[in-house]
């Protein structure tokens, strides 16, 4: 029985006739990028958040990229983050010329430790970046107050964790700023790149605006006037369809990004929104029977936190035994994860930032142990249970 790690054509089969109508009508339109998609898509994530602001971008690396810029965050500043999640994270604070500052993580949630922040700040660094990582929420209170405490931004890595809670707030309202990315594989997913900027800040969103389009227009205008304290009323709203000529965007203000979340993507991810909390209850479902079913077993489940929503965005085990069990799954047709199996400071790009074998254990140790086993939302119970009697069989 072959069960694929995710199976993004059961998802498009049953959204099928309702996906290629919303595409057929973009495409009719001649409206492809900046239109009428992009904006209700913005507002109807927002609402969905229950955050302020919600900025499209081109990807999750992008968003990540432009919080940061427009932080002000740069070279010769620091950033706390994790070791243990897509490089990405700490490529886009090498990508604004700051130094990514690794530290170790929790063995229960794989999130970075919040209780290691403190001795790892300096009077270089300048942010946090917890990253919820596998959709499980960091312990946001504590790093916020750290952070208020010594005057640092929070930036909310929620790439893999959209529509997680903590403490019944969702992801995207819970720092200064949150991205989130729309990659096929992830929990929301467009059918190629796409990401997203949440924010309650008015600067914030307004400077992100103009970046994502070469600091051009009435946004690039208007993130310029705040930038230099000028005190000029400019909405920051796009004139309209931007696919064919819009005069206001050869007047640049910044210099910026071309990160545009294009019509056809905006509109698929609006039907996958209004569809994301069944999905969720889909991969809880399959995440409640795992549980259960491998109470008895010597694999290490997924820690269960009491305060916060799991995503599930990957349902992670761990194992002493890990080739030879991602092996014999695979052999009988079941597909396997590592996520992740070198931590990003022992990566080669980093080998210039100096850490060495042995720096941060816990993210080490969990490298060489952890693997993920199928729970996309589609997933049949057929499927589960025989995941389960080949997990136990072995």
């Amino acid at each position: 029985m072959p069960i694929p790690l995710i199976d993004l054509k059961r998802q498009y089969a049953a959204i099928q006739t309702e996906a290629e109508a919303a595409v057929c009508s973009v495409l009719a339109s001649g409206s492809y990028i900046m239109g009428a998609n992009v904006q209700a898509f913005e507002e109807e994530f927002a609402a969905y958040c229950g955050v302020k602001h919600a900025i499209a971008v081109g990807n999750g690396t992008d968003a990540l990229v432009i919080s940061l810029e427009a932080l002000g965050i740069g070279p010769g500043d620091e950033v706390i983050t994790a070791p243990f999640t897509f490089f990405a994270t700490a490529e886009s604070i090498s990508a604004v010329g700051a130094t990514p500052v690794f530290i170790d993580i929790r063995p229960d949630t794989y999130n970075l430790d919040e209780n290691l922040i403190e001795a790892a700040i300096t009077d270089k660094t300048k942010a946090i970046m917890p990253v919820h990582i596998f959709g499980q929420p960091c312990e946001m209170d504590k790093i916020n107050h750290i952070a208020a405490k010594h005057n640092l931004y929070v930036i909310e890595d929620a790439c893999q964790a959209v529509s997680a809670e903590y403490q019944g707030k969702k992801t995207g309202t819970l720092a200064d700023i949150a991205c989130f990315s729309f990659f096929p594989t992830k929990n929301l997913s467009c059918a190629g790149d796409g990401g997203m900027i949440t924010t309650d800040n008015d600067r914030l969103a307004a400077i992100c605006r103009a970046l994502r389009t070469h600091g051009s227009g009435e946004a690039g205008q208007k993130a310029y006037n705040l930038l230099h304290n000028i005190d000029a009323g400019i909405s920051d709203k796009p004139a309209g369809d931007n696919t064919v000529y819009n005069p206001l965007k050869y007047y640049n203000y910044l210099i910026g990004h071309n990160s545009r979340l294009d019509e056809l993507q905006a509109a698929l991810l609006r039907i996958k929104l209004r569809k994301l909390d069944e999905y969720q209850k889909q991969r809880e479902d399959h995440a409640r029977y795992y549980n259960e079913a491998l109470q008895e077993s010597d694999l290490q489940r997924p820690a269960a936190m009491d305060n916060l929503k799991h995503a599930w965005h990957l349902y992670i085990l761990q194992s002493e035994n890990r080739p030879a069990i991602t092996e014999y799954l695979n052999s009988k047709g079941i597909a396997t994860g590592i996520y992740y199996p070198v931590p990003l400071h022992l990566q080669k790009a980093y080998i210039n930032l100096g850490y060495r074998l042995g720096d941060l254990p816990v993210a080490e140790y969990l490298s060489q142990r952890t693997f993920a086993i199928p729970c996309f939302p589609e997933l049949t119970a057929e499927e589960r249970e025989y995941i389960i009697a080949t997990l136990t069989e072995k």
